[in-house]
């Protein structure tokens, strides 16, 4: 039994970065068998290790990246630990709208955990793809103010161990990746706007967030248990500063319930759906909540001083057709690249 391993099943606090990086040298070199990998993750979903192990896991992974040539300055980044109620993908359209304000957005996701369709999901079906280098993704952010990051965020011994659990997948540990992988993602942005839902441990989360100094995260909760921001909730935000209350009606309406955001009822009209909230059809709560979301990407990163004004910007972006219009030219661009590799 490996050191991670004896350390994770016996409790044991602070598995250490030496640790984690014997495991990772013995799974490149193929000594990890799909036992011990199987029973590794299954430590971590079964119990979020302590504060010191995961430190330890996340600088391992820092040192397995590809690394960023420059910071991204004044970017952003959205994302969720997934979890919570079922909603329409508000991150998702939230980045839409941010970037449609002038808010450069590197948006990170995943494929669905425990929803039908994550934010790769819907990507997928809007005909956008992935970046796949930090190139990449710079051409697309100086293009459309907007990109997707793809696989190459991540460190690569997270596919190794993928191939490696086979035929085992990795979505039966997806609370445990989606827990922490706001913090795996390796992005020179500015802020990291992270919503934290009620399955998610937010004091452990917020022990992460402050050991964090390469990036501003603001971690973001409300009584909804949504890990997202919400009009018609009690928002709390976890800043570097202190708690920051964003009650009910602050910028919106107030009114509304979970319903008013829940995703379409089939996959089939997530698409029709997705875009009538770009385009402010979707109804008046579901303009409101990617308002607030996209405000506070603005804030967060440096773009707007204040709230008010944010919201104001966000609103415009979405009435006067600049975030569908952003959508619709990511779309045509992915879709004439792709028409071009056919040939």
């Amino acid at each position: 039994m490996g050191a991670v391993l004896e350390g994770l099943v016996n409790q044991r606090a602070g598995v250490g970065l030496d640790d984690w990086r014997s495991f990772w040298d013995r799974l490149e070199s193929g000594e990890v068998e799909r036992g011990e990998a199987v029973a590794v993750l299954s430590s971590l979903a079964t119990r979020l290790p302590d504060h010191d192990t995961l430190c330890g896991l996340l600088a391992s992974f820092d040192e397995r990246r590809e690394q960023a040539p420059s910071h991204w300055a004044g970017a952003v980044n959205i994302v969720g630990t997934g979890g919570g109620p079922r909603t329409f993908n508000i991150s998702t359209a939230s980045a839409f709208v941010a970037a449609a304000m002038g808010v450069p957005v590197v948006k990170t996701g995943s494929r669905a955990y425990t929803s039908k369709l994550g934010s790769i999901d819907l990507l997928e079906r809007l005909g956008i793809g992935l970046t796949k280098s930090h190139m990449d993704t710079e051409d697309s952010l100086d293009r459309f103010g907007l990109a997707f990051a793809g696989q190459f965020v991540y460190p690569r011994v997270l596919t190794r161990l993928a191939r490696v659990i086979v035929p085992t997948s990795m979505r039966w540990f997806g609370r445990f990746l989606n827990t922490v992988g706001p913090f795996i993602a390796g992005l020179p942005v500015a802020a990291q706007l992270t919503g934290v839902s009620a399955a998610a441990p937010l004091p452990r989360l917020r022990q992460l967030a402050g050991a964090v100094s390469d990036r501003t995260i603001w971690l973001c909760t409300n009584d909804a248990g949504a890990d997202e921001l919400l009009g018609f909730a009690e928002n709390i935000i976890y800043t570097p500063g202190g708690e920051q209350a964003l009650p009910r009606g602050k910028y919106t309406s107030g009114a509304g319930t979970l319903d008013s955001v829940a995703p379409a009822d089939d996959l089939e009209s997530t698409l029709t759906q997705f875009l009538d909230v770009l385009s402010g059809l979707a109804g008046d709560i579901p303009t409101e909540t990617i308002s607030i979301n996209a405000a506070a990407m603005a804030v967060a990163s440096g773009r707007f001083e204040d709230w008010p004004p944010a919201v104001a910007a966000a609103r415009l972006a979405i009435r006067d057709g600049l975030a569908r219009d952003l959508a619709e030219r990511m779309r045509s661009t992915a879709s004439g690249r792709r028409a071009v590799a056919n040939g």
